[in-house]
């Protein structure tokens, strides 16, 4: 999502500005380079030759340098980028921002540029919640071309506790995706089933399969970024949750529900099916479940050889919903298969009602269950197939999410 795209990061006086080389490294590695603008007073927490070494590029941090590329480096900077990003902007920022004053090279290039602004905000708490800040925060959160984020709790530079952290270099990036994006899904509201369940057997132990959530959650992140508004229903999974973007005005994004059985999967599905306008079915839902729960631990009993389990069967998440699918409304499930591949995954959409499948196959190396690569087939009712190459989960999320463009 930001493979040749041009970022101006802005660095302005505030302690977080020690962060700001990790994220313009983490900027680089998702395929972005970067430029860098700064007030001088930024320059007395990170050094100039340390985001020159990261960057790549001189960095402009005074209007009237000899060293400057162009003679009129902030109007040259917005026309070169397709991002900025603000981090850390302190209070004294904001206030120029909201205001339009213009006295230096980062807040010159500011008033030049007329590409989309991600804002990230750090200072003292009392600082964050003044009124000036307050009221400057939303005056800049109404811009159509401004994501305001929101501080972050925790501890502060001036050894208390409270609003006012930078968000995170990661949290940035990943911003920067969802602003970089472009909104062909907007209007849509997608269902996505991810990770797998956990069927219990006694208070200590349950079955359950390998599957870790990676597919939906990369699916949710994507659905999220290209404009869907998103309702995530998550089995157990060690992945941190793909929350929307952490802005200052709250707005609809990914709405993520946790459930552990299949039965908890399946009315959460019922319940949000009727107001989607898709869902994607990846997560590994398990076929079976203990008939009972025993109340204690089951324990071994001396020359015991062999337990038996009775199993029942666990609800088909994939056919109620494609009983009860509207029209307007599209059904994808996946396949995950080991033999007659495509045939068991036609079999399983045709029977499901399905308008599209995703075949896994668990012969095709670094696919499925812990990698974060995967190798397709999308199958549809029409008859079509495409075949994929092997790829990572969140180009193989976008080819997916492909199939809900109208």
């Amino acid at each position: 999502m930001l493979q040749g795209k041009h970022i101006v990061v802005g660095i302005s006086g505030g302690i977080a500005a020690y962060k700001i080389p990790e994220l313009i490294r983490e900027l680089k590695k998702a395929g972005a380079e970067v430029k860098v603008t700064t007030t001088r007073h930024a320059l007395e927490f990170v050094t100039e030759l340390t985001l020159r070494s990261v960057s790549g590029y001189p960095v402009y941090s005074d209007v009237f340098a000899a060293i400057n590329q162009h003679a009129t480096e902030h109007i040259s900077l917005p026309d070169w980028t397709d991002l900025m990003i603000v981090a850390p902007a302190t209070a004294n920022v904001l206030g120029k921002m909201a205001a339009g004053i213009a006295d230096d090279a980062l807040t010159t290039t500011l008033a030049a540029m007329r590409k989309p602004i991600i804002v990230a905000p750090a200072m003292n708490t009392n600082m964050y919640l003044g009124d000036a800040t307050q009221e400057a925060m939303h005056r800049l959160a109404q811009r159509d071309a401004v994501l305001l984020l929101d501080a972050a709790e925790g501890e502060l530079a001036c050894g208390t506790c409270g609003k006012g952290r930078m968000q995170e270099p990661q949290t940035i990036v990943q911003a920067a995706q969802y602003m970089l994006t472009p909104k062909d899904l907007a209007g849509q509201r997608i269902l996505i089933t991810a990770g797998p369940t956990q069927e219990q057997l006694d208070p200590v132990r349950y079955i359950s399969n390998y599957s870790t959530g990676k597919m939906g959650y990369a699916l949710a992140r994507h659905a999220y970024n290209r404009g869907a508004e998103v309702v995530l229903i998550s089995g157990p999974t060690a992945l941190p949750k793909p929350d929307s973007v952490l802005t200052f005005v709250p707005q609809t994004g990914i709405q993520t529900i946790d459930v552990t059985s299949a039965e908890q999967m399946y009315q959460a599905a019922l319940t949000h099916w009727p107001n989607a306008t898709a869902a994607i079915l990846s997560a590994a839902v398990a076929d079976f479940a203990p008939h009972e729960c025993a109340a204690h631990k089951i324990k071994k009993v001396p020359g015991q050889t062999q337990i038996m389990l009775e199993l029942s069967t666990t609800p088909d998440i994939a056919a109620a919903l494609g009983q009860s699918k509207q029209e307007g409304q599209t059904l994808i499930g996946f396949a995950l298969e080991t033999d007659h591949e495509i045939a068991n995954a036609c079999h399983k959409m045709e029977s499901k009602h399905m308008d599209w499948i995703v075949l896994n196959s668990l012969n095709n190396a670094q696919s499925c269950f812990g990698f974060d690569t995967n190798q397709i087939v999308i199958l549809g009712g029409d008859g079509s197939k495409k075949n994929y190459p092997l790829q990572t989960k969140e180009a193989v999320a976008d080819h997916i999410l492909d199939m809900l463009k109208r």
